[in-house]
């Protein structure tokens, strides 16, 4: 549009050059016609260029207002799909803000438990190197978890703590196992050598604390072996509990003579775990027991019950006897029954009520004296 425009302001300057050139050169008579004819053609062009420019000047303007009208309305478009899209995103933005928010929400509650969690833990172990530092909290902390572990396994009357032998010492536990004696368990365990092994810092330390640890444990294995073995009283095999389970694994690890010694005395060394499978066996073993007795019991009662069954049997045949005969009676009845409704019919059948002339027949007359 500007090119266009450019073109018509020159053809429009031409123009007027032409003109001006025209009117300043000198004019001949015969000229005058021509110039005339040139000035009305000049008009004419002028004209015409007039009306051009303002066709082209209508053209330019609405050429601009539909080309001003679309890209206002692309850019309507455009700025509406982007409004949209921001909106879009601003909501998902937002949401995943929001989720983002309870998560961090979560995590912080987590934290939270872990470092109570934590401190708990601290604290119970703590609580619990105090009791295990102390030999009668040690010893009533095994106690208490042999207690727990034998009464979550046997019924009351199976087993009994601080139970009084024969020749009156008492052990920790002692479970009562039928035919074969009583199983003595100790939860007595030596600890301290033990622990001073564990936490030794120099290989003089570590070898003198395991010394420590052979005498307390082999001088425990023979109290135990003297004191709980009782032949005819108890079983020729004691447990000694180990109330943790990596003291088990060190013992059996660092200290095998030890072992060994303790299983030639019949003393079975046993952690919690080893004691729950021990304490199952017992009660197999008190089932097999009910078992045989339960046995015992149902042959007793079933020879009964086929003495009952055969005085039964007799009973039957003696009522079977009995109805027989009252059948046959029965049927002796019947039969009276039936010759006496015969006699009877024959009775109604007679005619009194017929013709007066008709022969009476006279009873027969019993002679006296005749036997009856």
């Amino acid at each position: 549009m500007e090119t266009a425009l450019l073109v018509l302001g020159l053809l429009v300057v031409v123009g007027l050059a032409a003109v001006i050139v025209l009117l300043l050169r000198p004019r001949a008579p015969a000229v005058d016609q021509g110039m005339l004819a040139l000035n009305a053609r000049l008009d004419g062009m002028a004209n015409w260029l007039q009306n051009a420019h303002g066709q082209l000047q209508q053209t330019v303007q609405s050429s601009q207002s539909q080309f001003q009208q679309t890209v206002n309305q692309r850019l309507d478009a455009v700025t509406a799909r982007l409004g949209e899209s921001l909106t879009a995103s601003t909501n998902t933005t937002a949401e995943h803000l929001q989720n983002l928010h309870s998560r961090l929400a979560v995590i912080d509650s987590a934290q939270k438990n872990i470092a109570e969690l934590a401190t708990q833990v601290t604290s119970h172990v703590g609580s619990l190197n105090s009791i295990l530092a102390n030999k009668q909290t040690r010893g009533a902390f095994g106690q208490g978890q042999l207690e727990a572990i034998v009464a979550d396994l046997l019924p009351k009357g199976a087993y009994e703590f601080q139970y009084t032998l024969t020749n009156k010492m008492r052990p920790d536990c002692v479970i009562f196992v039928p035919d074969v004696g009583h199983l003595v368990i100790d939860a007595k365990f030596p600890l301290e050598a033990m622990t001073a092994w564990r936490d030794a810092g120099t290989d003089e330390d570590r070898k003198s604390a395991a010394q420590r640890v052979k005498q307390d444990i082999t001088k425990h294995i023979s109290d135990i072996a003297e004191k709980y073995m009782i032949p005819g009283e108890t079983q020729d095999v004691a447990l000694m509990f180990i109330p943790s389970e990596s003291l088990y694994a060190d013992l059996y690890e660092g200290f095998d003579d030890l072992v060994q010694r303790a299983r030639r005395a019949r003393v079975m060394i046993v952690s919690p775990n080893m004691a729950v499978l021990a304490i199952q066996l017992v009660r197999q073993m008190r089932k097999d027991a009910q078992m045989r007795e339960a046995v015992d019991h149902i042959r007793f009662e079933i020879g009964h019950m086929m003495k009952d069954v055969g005085l039964l049997g007799e009973r039957v045949r003696k009522l079977q006897t009995h109805f027989g005969q009252t059948t046959k009676d029965m049927d002796d009845i019947l039969t009276s029954a039936g010759r006496i409704e015969k006699r009877a019919t024959k009775i109604e059948d007679l005619d009194f009520e017929g013709d007066a002339t008709a022969e009476v027949i006279p009873a027969p007359v019993r002679k006296l004296g005749a036997a009856e």
